[in-house]
């Protein structure tokens, strides 16, 4: 699927780029859900939960908060007894931390697991935890701390968050730890695809990590939900101008550099849907229904690898892309619109051979380099195309999708509307 495509080359993109968003050359499943996690294309529950340490106290409360569609939440509050911590340690190790070790729900895996932390241990094993199903590890994650931060010595793994930070359907991790007199708070970034066999995992994003723990104090999971959203959830936002001030609060948090925004409308209805990205490279697009952001497009990338970028037609719900191989011998062009549940799909891949492809191996031989640019021929699933069919997909009046805006343009946009 086309997307799984843009999925690869933006990971790919993004290291070589230095760029905060590293997660996942790694991926090579089908498309990932666009719908934020609290309040997701199947009105499914999302379980999220903030276990917060009273240094003081000692005592470790446990919130528990289903949230659905219509934004109602339940607490329940409870007190781990001894008898629990020494259970949890007996079952994964005296180096587990049993206050901030729970048997959750995450959007990247199906049924319960476990996520258990464990403390760092005098073999040089630091801070780290793991998700675990069934009895199987299926991911064992360091926790990032700057060297400046734990050369001090760890103290504390004071909370863990489970929510999704970047509106992109799939559970984010937030984790605080102490180390000396100092608190840091790390954020994973979780990715998923749709499919079984697909490979789960988690990024920690170091530059937003470092900001967030910089910017925010005191540092709590409470108090960085109200510096990134105002403490507002997906799902819970009153106009689509308070939705993407969140969204843009997340990109300035995260430091990427010449990061721009842009206000466009690409769907039939009046609320204009939302442009970030830094121009020559990477593209996002999202969009706002009924107080809840909808990722449609995250960093797809485009000036490289024969990617000329994507056009959209205004109120047309069409994105339009151009993507060459062997220096434009090959050209896929491909449509795509957003579905009902807010995903961006593929239309149509139309495949064009710009040379004669004599002995039908799909890329041209030496000896039929003369032909390029004299010769072309389109398909769609493997059958051939005329013109006529070509050109229905192409509803007119496309524009090149970029930003434009700075983050106090974008501000100064939304707060005339």
């Amino acid at each position: 699927m086309l997307r799984k495509k843009y999925n690869k080359k933006t990971r790919k993109k993004t290291y070589l780029l230095g760029v905060l968003f590293i997660a996942g050359v790694l991926t090579s499943c089908t498309q990932r859900q666009k719908a934020d996690g609290e309040q997701g294309n199947k009105e499914s529950l999302v379980l999220e939960t903030a276990a917060i340490a009273d240094r003081e106290t000692e005592d470790t409360t446990i919130t528990t908060e289903l949230i659905q569609s219509e934004s109602t939440a339940h607490s329940a509050k409870s007190t781990q007894s001894e008898t629990e911590a020494k259970t949890l340690k007996e079952q994964f190790g005296e180096a587990c931390i049993p206050e901030q070790t729970f048997e959750v729900e995450l959007s990247e895996y199906k049924g319960k697991i476990w996520f258990v932390s464990y403390a760092p241990t005098e073999d040089g094993q630091g801070l780290h935890v793991q998700i675990i199903q069934n009895g199987e590890i299926l991911a064992d994650i360091p926790v990032y701390v700057p060297e400046k931060i734990a050369e001090k010595g760890f103290k504390s793994l004071d909370a863990v968050s489970f929510y999704d930070v970047n509106y992109d359907n799939n559970t984010d991790i937030v984790l605080i730890s102490t180390y000396g007199n100092t608190s840091f708070a790390t954020f994973y970034y979780g990715f998923a695809e749709n499919g079984n066999n697909c490979e789960k995992y988690f990024i920690a994003q170091e530059l937003l990590s470092q900001n967030i723990s910089d910017q925010v104090n005191p540092l709590s999971i409470s108090e960085i939900r109200t510096f990134l959203s105002e403490g507002t959830r997906n799902g819970s936002f009153t106009s689509y101008q308070e939705a993407y001030q969140a969204v843009s609060r997340l990109y300035e948090a995260e430091g990427t550099d010449s990061i721009e925004y842009g206000l466009i409308y690409f769907d039939e209805d009046e609320i204009p849907e939302l442009i970030v990205g830094v121009r020559g490279y990477y593209t996002s697009l999202y969009t706002y229904q009924n107080g809840t952001i909808y990722t449609l497009m995250d960093r797809w990338p485009y000036g490289a690898m024969g990617n000329a970028g994507y056009e959209y037609a205004p109120k047309r719900n069409s994105l339009r892309n151009y993507n060459t191989d062997f220096a434009g011998a090959i050209l896929y062009t491909t449509y795509m619109a957003a579905d009902i549940g807010h995903s961006m799909n593929t239309v149509v891949e139309i495949k064009t051979y710009n040379f004669d492809d004599s002995n039908g191996n799909g890329i041209p031989d030496e000896n039929e380099m003369e032909s390029i640019g004299k010769y072309s021929i389109s398909y769609i699933n493997g059958e051939k195309v005329g013109e006529e069919a070509y050109a229905s997909y192409d509803v007119g009046g496309y524009e090149y999708m970029e930003p434009d805006m700075s983050w106090e343009q974008l501000k100064e946009a939304l707060e005339q509307v």
